[in-house]
């Protein structure tokens, strides 16, 4: 393999880690996750800042090249490392569609679900409380969203068509973790979305991931 095992530095507790890996998994390439020490901030240390100048995980380093941006490393991954059909890139219909549930995740449903498994899940993590208020306000939009998303899917089984693409993988980490709190609810009430999150659950590479993610916090 070209370049040699390919380097992810952050930890799979990260929603944003556990999205790449769930790639790296789909695409069959050989990785290694390098954990950094987030209680002591090392993703803000000098080195860390040399492959990401946001000081945010995760990075990707493949031989001499190395990626920020959780997005932009998956479809990195999925192009060099065989998962080029989940973009579907050779039909520009079904990539366009890719494309368009990749930004409705990136502008509608992770600005909402993002809010909620902070104060729900990474603050009780680190020792802090939620927000309530935060919570209420961007569960309500996060049920918005959801019902397009269930319209959606009683159209078609996956996000951009009857076919598995980035676009639903996109949505695992996040909605992994809404999926251990109280607004799983909200998944539930939708029965095409929940019929999506089950069939989406069963891959291989997402059963493996989410086993390294923490289930109690």
């Amino acid at each position: 393999m070209a370049g040699g095992v390919v380097k992810v530095y952050g930890s799979a507790v990260s929603p944003y880690v556990a999205t790449v890996l769930v790639c790296l998994e789909e695409a069959g390439a050989a990785y290694e996750l390098v954990p950094l020490d987030m209680a002591a901030r090392e993703h803000k240390a000098p080195h860390h800042l040399a492959r990401n100048p946001f000081g945010t995980i995760p990075a990707l380093e493949d031989g001499g090249l190395t990626l920020f941006e959780s997005r932009a490393i998956s479809r990195y991954v999925l192009r060099k490392y065989g998962g080029t059909d989940l973009l579907r890139e050779g039909n520009l219909e079904e990539e366009a569609m890719v494309d368009v549930w990749l930004e409705a995740e990136a502008h509608q449903y992770h600005p909402s679900i993002s809010h909620i498994v902070r104060q729900c899940v990474i603050l009780p993590m680190i020792g802090g409380a939620r927000d309530q208020g935060v919570v209420d306000v961007h569960a309500g939009k996060l049920r918005e969203v959801l019902g397009a998303y269930d319209a959606r899917l009683g159209e078609c089984e996956y996000l951009a068509g009857d076919f598995l693409s980035l676009a639903d993988f996109a949505h695992f980490g996040f909605t992994r973790y809404l999926m251990g709190t109280e607004y799983a609810a909200l998944v539930e009430e939708r029965p095409n979305v929940r019929a999506w999150w089950d069939r989406l659950s069963a891959r291989p590479a997402v059963r493996k991931v989410a086993a390294l993610m923490p289930t109690e916090w």
